[in-house]
């Protein structure tokens, strides 16, 4: 007989009484089964498994050019790195590593990218569909992407999109490589689809000891890097959706459009602002010719979004040029992409929000649409999350080193926001430093994503209210 409405709390906690006396008096009843894990938690795991046998085969005499094999923070760091799509390395990619060390590197990139944009899109679409995301993750997991029409059909639209774009780039970089600079076609070919590839997934790893120093001036290798590396930081949903609607603007969706205007005003800012501030810089921009020093900028700005290749010389330019691009790596790019931060829509959120107070409206419009008060604690906990680690990790490396404020919160946000630029300080911090930022580079790639879709899938719906009282702000 159900129990009455006023007495479910007492009739639960008898009920739950008896269960735990048969128990104690049946040693035989079967104990319950162990708690699955969460489907977020199942792509934690297996994202550090793949780091730990990416340390492995990187400590290998067959990885290190040279004699010995690599130590294990050597390879522990790069594989981190390069398994996080950041691009801060401890040692010089070109000439530390062998070819063998390379293509496991590229691997490491190529499996990250992927794996993070599946995860990403996943939680896209669950959180627009209000799909069980358990059941999307946890059979994806346990069946390769088999047995789910939506799920089969996501996961093979961002290898093929990654296939896709990364061929095109590499063709466009080999052909360059092969006619405007003489190599050799098989080195030609190898270096337009590592870079590629780089690219694409916004690692930054370059082949040259002085990354993309050299082609500074050079437009096609520059702006075939940006192109790759916009794209991937859009993210899967925006760039199907554009393929379908791209006529059609008012068929895209609220994410779609913060996307693409907050990409294409930040890229803007940023170019102004590290155009300017370097203009006159001469052991930056200030020794090159107008053009080369506009698409220098452009190409620096694009790095922010969050890829870590440079042009230039990074630990050359001005501390306020360091801090405007502190500001645009957290931002980072779009969420589902390739890109770090705390995302391009969650940045945005914030913004309209603030906005709306500002104007003392009662609700945050966008589009046309009105903003879920539940998304505005969403992005509110995501920040201040992020903060608070860029604020512990800035801290400690304070404590364990000699280098100036400026310097090490520039290095903590790159790793956080998995962006790679650096002033040139990685291979000099301690160990402990460098632990502190594969730390933040795991959390930062993962980290956000899976606690941002805990929040967006959490709903728990309370029977009361309490009584309202306001503090005073400000």
């Amino acid at each position: 007989m159900p129990a009455r409405a006023d007495g479910g709390g007492l009739a639960c906690c008898r009920s739950l009484g008896r269960v735990q006396l048969r128990s104690r008096s049946n040693p035989d009843a079967k104990a319950p089964r162990a708690r699955r894990l969460h489907p977020a938690q199942i792509v934690f795991l297996g994202f550090a498994a793949v780091m730990l046998v990416g340390t492995g085969l990187l400590m290998l005499p067959i990885a290190k050019a040279g004699p010995g094999g690599a130590s294990f923070m050597e390879a522990l760091f790069t594989a981190t790195s390069a398994l996080c799509v950041t691009g801060l390395a401890t040692v010089d990619t070109a000439t530390y590593w062998t070819g063998f060390g390379q293509v496991i590197i590229l691997a490491l990139i190529q499996i990250g990218g992927f794996g993070v944009m599946t995860f990403a899109s996943l939680i896209s679409l669950a959180v627009a569909r209000r799909l069980s995301l358990r059941s999307k993750l946890t059979a994806v997991t346990e069946s390769k992407g088999l047995g789910l029409d939506d799920t089969r059909a996501l996961v093979l639209g961002v290898l093929k999109m990654s296939l896709a774009i990364e061929g095109a780039v590499a063709l466009v970089l080999s052909a360059q490589f092969l006619l405007g600079y003489g190599k050799p076609f098989g080195e030609a070919l190898w270096l337009g689809v590592f870079h590629a590839i780089s690219s694409f997934n916004n690692a930054g790893f370059a082949l040259f000891s002085d990354n993309m120093m050299q082609y500074v001036s050079d437009p096609i290798i520059s702006l075939s890097l940006c192109v790759a590396i916009i794209l991937g930081g859009l993210g899967f949903p925006v760039i199907v959706q554009l393929r379908k609607h791209i006529d059609n603007p008012r068929l895209w969706t609220m994410n779609t459009r913060l996307v693409l205007w907050g990409t294409v005003l930040l890229l803007i800012i940023g170019t102004v602002f590290i155009t300017m501030m370097e203009w006159n810089n001469p052991r930056t921009l200030g020794g090159l010719d107008w053009p080369s020093r506009i698409l220098a900028g452009f190409f620096q700005s694009v790095q922010t979004r969050t890829a870590g290749f440079n042009s230039i010389d990074i630990g050359a330019m001005d501390s306020a040029t360091w801090l405007g691009m502190d500001v645009l790596m957290f931002i980072g790019g779009g969420p589902a992409g390739t890109a770090g931060g705390i995302k391009i829509t969650t940045f945005a959120v914030l913004f309209f929000v603030i906005l709306a107070e500002v104007r003392g409206e009662t609700v945050v419009n966008v589009f046309g649409k009105r903003l879920s008060r539940a998304v505005h604690r969403q992005a509110i906990t995501v920040v201040l999350f992020a903060v608070a680690l860029v604020a512990v990790g800035t801290t400690l490396l304070m404590i364990l080193t000699d280098f100036s404020l400026d310097v090490l919160l520039f290095e903590v946000v790159s790793a956080f926001a998995t962006v790679g630029l650096s002033t040139g300080i990685t291979a000099e911090l301690p160990e402990a430093g460098q632990v502190i930022l594969i730390v933040l580079m795991f959390i930062g790639r993962l980290g956000p994503i899976t606690f941002a879709s805990a929040l967006a899938l959490k709903s728990r719906q309370l029977s009361y209210e309490l009584p309202k009282e306001r503090p005073i702000i400000g």
